[in-house]
């Protein structure tokens, strides 16, 4: 069942100014454009407190408005509030073969995203040269009203969040790599670091298809293997320190077969991109390039392999649903693709290895935002800092484009 967020309640004492101009941003961003009237009956702030909220923001440069005219073209046109495209952080994505840059704004569009091949396995210094490069391009084209809020990380592998190192990740072969403060130095901006596929799954429930749930499986796979991220009430599951939603580890098959992090038998040691990748021959695809090859395939070896991998994907999911019992589960990433192939029999696959009660209301639905999960995700962790406290942010930050130094980038994780 689709419930308005707990965090969406206002308080009309005024003490509270700086929680509710927070929530209003926060409202703006997950909806924008948004009326009034709507902040105020979602929110359940007063008339004059919501107006007075919205030109505090308006006066901070982080939302607009507009006239909206009725739908029949009579009466008084509404006002529609609208985060500011001015305001844009930075992402970056480190895989396997690639490093993709993005710019994003506060209202959660990707306004410009560039993919750049760097080689098997790069180092943490070519993809952070990548990003700083690609980040410099784009900041040279922003107008002279852009203010620029830091960059997000999202990394294919365990991140100390507090500090920005990447513990593990297997597939680049990064160990202890301190991720964060190296690509702050790179491009003189704040930067924030987690996992690809946490972030990722948070993304898919603020803006694609877990809008208005609140007990979520959320699973997602890329070049550098399999994640995902478990929301329970509204909160998402990161474990006492940070490394929870690894549901690609999971044990499904007594098979020897190992994942990257040499685990035999996991979600990630039998369902593999690599595989796919090469009995269809390619040498390296996008999610979008991939999933049409899934589409094409008829050959039989191919179908035996997409068959058997998704068998897995459906044990596996059916082991979460049994765990965690969510209202729904999302699945992004190449796992998206083979659910799409064929969904009802992936759903009957899933209710015939899950308990009666947790499936009996359970939603299965694939990722709306593809590619630009990561993306988004990454982008909305300097985002959060604003959101969190925009008069706070704002009056402490003259201006978006400074440099910080690293202990700073600790003191604000």
């Amino acid at each position: 069942m689709r419930t308005t967020p707990k965090a969406f309640v206002g308080q009309n004492r005024d003490d509270t100014r700086a929680h509710n101009l927070s929530l209003v941003l926060n409202m703006v961003q997950r909806e924008s454009p948004i009326s009034r009237s709507q902040l105020t009956s979602t929110s359940g702030l007063n008339r004059s407190t919501i107006s007075d909220l919205v030109k505090e923001l308006e006066e901070l440069g982080l939302v607009t408005e507009a006239e909206s005219p009725s739908a029949n073209g009579v009466g008084r046109p509404s006002l529609m509030v609208s985060a500011s495209e001015d305001v844009v952080a930075f992402a970056v994505n480190p895989e396997i073969d690639a490093t993709t840059v993005a710019m994003v704004s506060l209202s959660g569009d990707v306004k410009k995203k560039v993919r750049v091949l760097t080689g098997n396995r790069p180092e943490a210094e070519d993809s952070i040269a990548v990003a700083a490069r690609e980040i410099k391009k784009m900041r040279a084209e922003l107008g002279a009203n852009a203010r620029v809020v830091g960059v997000g990380a999202a990394i294919p592998g365990q991140v100390r969040v507090r500090d920005g190192i990447v513990r593990f990740a297997p597939h680049l072969n990064w160990v202890e790599v301190p991720f964060g403060s190296m690509l702050a130095q790179a491009t003189g901006l704040p930067v924030y670091v987690d996992n690809d596929a946490s972030i990722g799954s948070d993304a898919e429930q603020n803006f694609g298809a877990g809008r208005g749930y609140q007990n979520i499986v959320s699973m997602f796979a890329g070049s550098g293997g399999i994640g995902g991220g478990v929301i329970i009430e509204g909160q998402p599951l990161r474990g006492s320190t940070g490394y929870g939603g690894e549901l690609g580890h999971a044990r499904i098959s007594s098979s020897k077969a190992v994942d990257f992090s040499g685990l035999p038998g996991t979600l990630e040691a039998m369902v593999r991109r690599d595989d796919l990748l090469e009995i269809l021959k390619l040498d390296s695809a996008t999610d979008e390039e991939l999933d049409l090859e899934l589409r094409r395939a008829r050959a039989p070896k191919s179908m035996r392999l997409i068959e058997a991998q998704t068998e897995f994907l459906a044990l596996a999911v059916a082991n979460y649903v049994n765990i965690f019992n969510p209202e729904l589960v999302i699945i992004s990433g190449f796992l998206g693709s083979l659910f799409a192939l064929q969904p009802e029999r992936f759903i009957k696959a899933v209710k015939a290895s899950a308990l009666a009660a947790p499936q009996e209301n359970i939603l299965i639905r694939r990722g709306e935002l593809g590619s630009n999960a990561v993306m988004l995700g990454a982008a909305a962790l300097p985002l959060a800092r604003l959101l969190q406290n925009p008069a706070n942010f704002v009056s402490s930050t003259p201006s978006f484009k400074i440099s910080r130094s690293a202990a700073a980038l600790e003191k604000l994780n």
